[in-house]
């Protein structure tokens, strides 16, 4: 049991309650005994009394008293997270692209669900309960990747650097360049897709379709495309950058113009007379390649994230160079 403490609140914990503010620094502490220490004068903030909604600010100082439990600890010495499970713990380090105070950059692959649902046994949400800080605060979601999508995915690490990488997406303050393997050749080299697009429940899972203006529950999407390379008129590598986030979007976008992405179970409708190329795995051939995003703190996050093995097989195939999407 330790003396009593005194923690000062930081910039990430604007505006949160005390008692979840103790939640996340002192899991063990339950709510019931919380209440007591606060009535009794014991816990305080800024030497002032205080209740459990009392939202903090930075720079207040909170008196802890002599508490008989665990504060988050066994913090890893390279990252500064503390590790609960070492098979989710390692499964992130392998897929870790990026990491500084403020920001991981995951190369998810494809299969892995990012959070939780039907018939999802394991998801990036639960995993990153591996990587809680010294704190106890555990990394945030800030944007989502399609299940069979692989590629880029930017995670928090504190509170207030969700709060500034959320409103980057809102404010569409970054560049997102996804790779697809698309059936055909599209009408134009590079062109906009612009359309409403509404979700709907279905027997097996939510389905996206386009929709008329002002038809109910439907939102617009832009997206943008231009053909890296082909393969004569039956396959292409497009690039694809995403100016609005609805679900499914670039795969939706792609069967609209007539060239759905290779492999994908929703929306890839081919004719009788179409095969599937051989040496290729039915697989979504849909990479998010590339993010750039403001960074919390300053400047940008600019992130590259290797293209998964089935991809990179049918590139092989296919004899496209990697390097043409620089031209």
């Amino acid at each position: 049991m330790a003396g009593v403490e005194q923690i000062t609140v930081e910039a990430g914990e604007t505006g949160m309650r005390l008692d979840r503010w103790f939640k996340s620094h002192y899991p063990g502490l339950s709510f019931v005994q919380l209440q007591k220490l606060l009535r009794s004068g014991q816990v305080r903030v800024n030497g002032a009394r205080a209740k459990t909604d009392t939202r903090v600010e930075p720079g207040q100082v909170i008196r802890i008293p002599p508490l008989d439990v665990d504060k988050k600890g066994g913090a890893d010495q390279l990252t500064g997270y503390s590790i609960r499970n070492q098979d989710d713990a390692d499964v992130l380090k392998k897929m870790l692209l990026h990491e500084d105070d403020k920001v991981f950059v995951f190369n998810k692959p494809a299969g892995l669900a990012v959070q939780g649902g039907s018939g999802v046994t394991r998801n990036v949400d639960d995993m990153l309960e591996a990587w809680r800080n010294k704190k106890g605060e555990k990394p945030r979601l800030v944007h989502r990747l399609d299940r069979d999508t692989s590629g880029v995915l930017v995670i928090a690490r504190t509170r207030l650097a969700a709060m500034k990488l959320s409103e980057a997406f809102r404010a569409r303050e970054t560049k997102k360049t996804y790779w697809a393997l698309v059936k055909g050749v599209p009408p134009k080299r590079e062109d906009k897709i612009s359309t409403w697009l509404v979700k709907e429940p279905t027997p097996d899972g939510d389905r996206v379709r386009v929709a008329k203006h002002g038809e109910k529950g439907a939102d617009h999407a832009v997206s943008y495309y231009r053909v890296v390379e082909q393969a004569a008129q039956s396959l292409s590598w497009l690039e694809m950058e995403p100016y609005t986030g609805r679900t499914h979007q670039l795969r939706v976008h792609a069967a609209h113009i007539g060239c759905p992405i290779i492999g994908d179970p929703k929306y890839f409708e081919a004719d009788t007379n179409w095969d599937f190329p051989g040496g290729m795995q039915n697989r979504l051939h849909l990479h998010a390649r590339r993010i750039v995003i403001p960074h919390p703190d300053k400047g940008f996050v600019d992130v590259t994230a290797p293209m998964p093995p089935h991809m990179r097989q049918s590139w092989n195939l296919l004899g496209f160079d990697e390097a043409s999407a620089e031209d």
